[in-house]
């Protein structure tokens, strides 16, 4: 439940407001207060979606204590609100109105008031009202405080025009960022921090009349409005009210054409006049105010024309709107010319500012109604994981996108923005999209073709909706299933990772970047460099985490074979951007020791774009600069010096252009280096074609989630299944079984997708569409009854089948030890149990790594590593009743015990559960021989290595592996895992002999 208070800031708040005595006199036309909450009982303690008053905060020590206390000093009634707080971090309560009745309208009125009983501490107290949206807990919030710096009962009287929008915190986006008192879902109060105290509050009210000022407005059509020059502009102006009433005096508007860039006479003919709305007009009235621009015979820049408006009878435009003469004639506007030449001429152009704005990108939500992007010469915004539009839908990401791309069209030179979104499964921040598996469940499809359909699934998806730029694919290689963020690497071995990066065709197209001006591809980003999946346990010093972020240590050589191969096939595959790790590089015997790597000129210069010769530009992780040593000056400098090209600090962008600036004037950022970051970041907006195409093309929107779209979803999910066990033969399950299902897992898409899904740490429950695995199995037509906790008879069945695993997290709040481990809960062990004693059972592990599972495995019939599927629960089904064959391989070693951590193919001690590539079949048939069929397959295999034959390579190694593995199911040694673990790299390396001759020793030793 998102908490209405999260990350408040005394100093985001105005000031003491006026505190009125008791018994102000009220006007004699003014309405009679309307009461909120009287406190006498008649609004429960309750959470939402009920009606009620509940507390919440930073941990669990910050919800205050909360009570109905009987006073006899009660201002009214008998009871007053109590309660006492001690708060380290923030916390305070919330009142929100039923969700399933109609929002309240309070533009009737002047304010809101209450009683609060002071007790003179000198603490600023925040208050927040709720509005629009679809609920209270999905509205935008309007903010203001008052100062506790009083005794004893005071009645507190707060103008609604003293309250302003919250920019530091709008977790479902901007509505309209209009405090339009029409749809109000409630209020919160925010109490002090660093001090242990009580607060009593009494008799929350409506007050007064709202006069026209306050419910009439005036707004312009769009702060910009860009004009070819010669063209004539048309600003609408329109007035409103709020609860859509005719306004009841007159409204007038004169207007001036005035300051600005452009010539008056020269560039424009001005204008001035006057517009009246008349009383009774109705609300929604527009009127139109056209400025025309002359025609000269230069090459130009843009220029502006503010249209200065004076209102009388009504609120003003919150900001002056703006007529923009495009900029014409000037060499790096002509599409026809190489993109190299168009950089270099937009670069000779600039300034240092509109430079160091086009390295700074800014998170959405900090940005407001996006006036900063002109001011501030940005280059790039994102939406952080769960930062989305209200309502989160495409039509509604176009719309914000094509809202900020018009605000750049107010720059001199008119550089269109590039936004980024974490699509790491699919777009998996909009409702509705198709979510594939995470990159592990790919990595077990081990199908290349596969993975490159799932990333042109995702690219068509977020191109749809207006977004040319995906931070995705992670390339970790996953050395320790403790990590986090395992689930988001393609596998343990380089070799698999490698071979899975077809996804960086299928997100952005042709290698030398053609294709990504098209309406379906998107700039792929290669991240996190380098080595953040080899992090050692224990090393992390970012708050409770235990890996993530910590610090890898290695030798120049695993350093090569292991974390970085990856990378150069990105920078072959034409790859646009790169994003540092937010992890520490310690090469032994460097003599430098950890380094984190937003500082390590010796791998982002000289690594990946001397060596490696990637000319794409490198973006930084969120705030990853604040993790370096020393100063925000010396952060500054050492990353883009290191080279870093765009600095991702989603809110303090400001702070970091200036810092740049300066540091950048001082001469300790050359001019050749800021010259290079903004020459490789200009390249990739030429090539996506934003320059003559900023805005959202939407052709493709209704292919969102489409049954071909999903189609490929399910295909990934149900290749990404990986039989472990299948004694028996219990799968695949027959439709004229009786199966009873049970789990955590079986019917929750929340667990099912994971982490970063719809919002960045993801959460249980139905929060997208999609079809469980239980909805699946139903589909596919078996015969099922579902007891998710076994709790309903198991008597009369054929077969059990009990989905379990782990709950949605993401980064470095799924560390082990972070609150987590690799256990079932004891819910999900008591399910197994039950359901393996009364009937022959599948155990199917929903989860974003392995699960330590040993101890039940004897009881266990079939177990299937399910990963974390996605949407697409039928691909699920289609193995599980032989639709599909189960041909999905492990691309992490599954351990015994956590105390075998980190353990990887390659290790010289290695007795795992199942070894790395292990994956039982179904509906295959399985080649028989013995040893001489292992003798031919060698003999097919050295030849293919000999004639660069790799079809027949893989087929042969393919064929020994299924042989070898029927023999090895029941009997799983150190001296058979390991030979096949090995046998799987060789394998992916295209080392076919050795391959074969590797399982022929797996073979034997069984």
């Amino acid at each position: 439940m998102r908490r209405t208070a999260l990350l408040a800031s005394a100093a985001l708040l105005v000031g003491l407001l006026p505190l009125a005595a008791a018994g102000t006199v009220a006007a004699a036309d003014d309405p009679a207060p309307v009461p909120v909450d009287r406190f006498e009982g008649e609004v429960p303690f309750a959470n939402p979606p009920a009606e009620g008053v509940f507390t919440w905060g930073g941990d669990a020590d910050d919800p205050p204590a909360l009570a109905l206390t009987a006073r006899s000093d009660a201002p009214e009634g008998g009871k007053v609100l109590s309660g006492d707080y001690d708060i380290s971090g923030y916390g305070g309560f919330t009142h929100d109105f039923a969700f399933d009745q109609p929002a309240h309208d309070w533009s009737a009125h002047k304010g809101i008031r209450f009683w609060w009983d002071g007790q003179n501490n000198a603490k600023k107290v925040s208050f927040e009202i709720k509005d629009g949206g679809a609920n209270g807990e999905a509205s935008e919030l309007w903010t203001t405080s008052f100062t506790d710096d009083f005794t004893g009962w005071k009645q507190i009287e707060i103008p609604f025009t003293d309250f302003v929008y919250r920019t530091d915190y709008q977790p479902v986006g901007g509505i309209d960022q209009v405090l339009g008192l029409t749809q109000m879902w409630g209020y919160a109060v925010t109490l002090p921090v660093g001090v242990k105290g009580r607060f009593a509050m009494d008799d929350v009210e409506l007050y007064g009349k709202g006069d026209q000022s306050l419910r009439a407005s005036v707004s312009a059509d769009s702060a910009v409005h860009p004009v070819k020059e010669g063209g004539t502009a048309t600003v609408r102006l329109s007035v409103a009210t709020t609860g859509s009433a005719p306004i009841d005096e007159p409204v007038t508007v004169a207007y001036e054409s005035a300051g600005g860039t452009a010539e008056s006479g020269k560039d424009y003919t001005p204008v001035k006049g006057e517009i009246t709305f008349p009383a009774g007009t109705a609300s929604g009235t527009s009127r139109t105010i056209r400025v025309s621009t002359l025609k000269d015979k230069s090459a130009e820049a843009a220029e502006t024309i503010p249209l200065k408006l004076t209102v009388t009878g009504a609120k003003a435009p919150a900001e002056t709107p703006q007529v923009v003469i495009d900029a014409h004639g000037l060499p790096y506007l002509d599409p026809k010319l190489p993109v190299r030449k168009r950089v270099a001429d937009l670069v000779s152009r600039m300034s240092l500012e509109e430079k160091a704005g086009q390295m700074t990108q800014a998170e959405r939500g900090a940005i407001g109604a996006g006036g900063d992007i002109a001011s501030y010469d940005l280059g790039s915004l994102l939406s952080g994981g769960g930062s989305t539009p209200t309502p989160n839908t495409p039509a509604a990401w176009a719309k914000m996108i094509d809202g900020y791309q018009l605000r750049a069209q107010a720059t001199r030179f008119q550089i269109p923005l590039i936004y980024g979104v974490d699509a790491v499964h699919g777009h998996n921040n909009l409702t509705g999209a198709t979510i594939m598996p995470h990159n592990i469940g790919i990595g077990a499809t081990r199908d290349p073709g596969l993975a490159e359909k799932a990333g042109a699934v995702t690219a068509a998806e977020v191109r749809a909706t207006g977004i040319p730029w995906d931070f995705a694919p992670c390339l970790c290689v996953t050395r320790d299933e403790r990590w986090g963020r395992s689930y988001e690497s393609f596998g343990e071995d380089p070799a698999l990772v490698k071979s899975m990066e077809t996804v960086i065709q299928g997100l952005q197209g042709a290698r030398d970047g053609k294709d990504l001006k098209d309406d379906d591809k998107v700039l792929a980003t290669a991240k996190h460099f380098v080595g953040d999946g080899g992090t050692e346990y224990g090393s992390s010093t970012t708050g409770s985490y235990t890996i993530d972020q910590g610090v890898t240590k290695v030798t120049r050589q695993q350093l090569e074979a292991v974390h970085l191969a990856p990378y150069q096939t990105a920078v072959d595959r034409g790859i646009g951007s790169v994003m540092p790790s937010y992890s520490s590089l310690d090469i032994l015997g460097d003599g430098q020791g950890p380094v984190k790597m937003h500082a390590r000129a010796d791998m982002i210069n000289g690594v990946l774009k001397g060596r490696m010769g990637f000319d794409g530009f490198v973006i930084s992780d969120w705030n990853a600069i604040d993790q370096l040593p020393g100063d925000y000056a010396s952060h500054v400098r050492t990353s883009v010096n290191a080279g870093v090209d765009m600095m991702m600090v989603p809110y303090s962008y400001k702070d970091f252009r200036t810092t740049l600036i300066d540091e950048a004037n001082a001469g300790r950022v050359s001019a050749k280096r800021i010259d290079d970051a903004v020459s490789r970041i200009l390249t990739q907006k030429f090539k996506l074609g934003l320059f003559e195409k900023p805005y959202a093309d939407t052709s493709g929107a209704s292919r969102i989630g489409s049954p071909a779209h999903r189609a490929v979803a399910r295909e990934a999910a149900a290749e990404s299944q990986v039989l472990l066990k299948n004694s028996a033969g219990v799968l695949p399950l027959k439709k004229s079984q009786k199966v009873y299902v049970a789990g955590s897992n079986a019917d929750d898409l929340g667990n099912q997708t994971g982490g970063w899904t719809i919002t960045w740490q993801g959460s249980s429950g139905k929060i997208t569409d999609g079809t469980t695995i239980l909805d699946g199995m139903k589909r596919a037509g078996g015969d099922v009854t579902y007891s998710k906790d076994a709790s309903a008879p198991t008597s009369g069945y054929d077969v059990g089948v009990v989905v379990v695993g782990e709950t949605p997290y993401a980064e470095g709040v799924g560390d082990v030890g972070n609150g987590n481990d690799l256990e079932l809960t004891a819910a999900d062990q008591a399910a197994v149990d039950k359901v393996c004693a009364a009937m022959k059972c599948a155990v199917l592990i929903v989860s974003g790594r392995p699960q330590l599972i040993g101890d039940r495995l004897g009881d266990i019939d079939a177990l299937v590593a399910s990963w974390l599927p996605g949407t697409e629960g039928d691909g699920v089904a289609d193995v599980l009743y032989g639709k599909r064959p189960f041909t999905g391989q492990l691309p992490v070693t599954w351990p015994k015990s956590e105390a075998q951590l980190p353990i990887n193919v390659g290790d010289t001690a290695y007795d795992p559960q199942f070894p790395y590539g292990w994956g039982l079949t179904t509906l295959t048939k399985v080649p028989e021989g013995g040893s001489a069929t292992l003798r031919a397959l060698a003999l097919v295999a050295a030849g293919a290595d000999r004639t660069g034959a790799d079809a027949l390579g893989r087929a042969a190694v393919s064929k020994a592996r299924l042989l070898v593995q029927q023999k090895l199911s029941s009997t799983l040694t150190p001296a058979t895992s390991k030979p096949f673990a090995d046998a799987d790299h060789l394998l992916l390396t295209g080392h076919y002999a050795e391959a074969v001759s590797k399982l022929t020793e797996a073979y034997r030793a069984a």
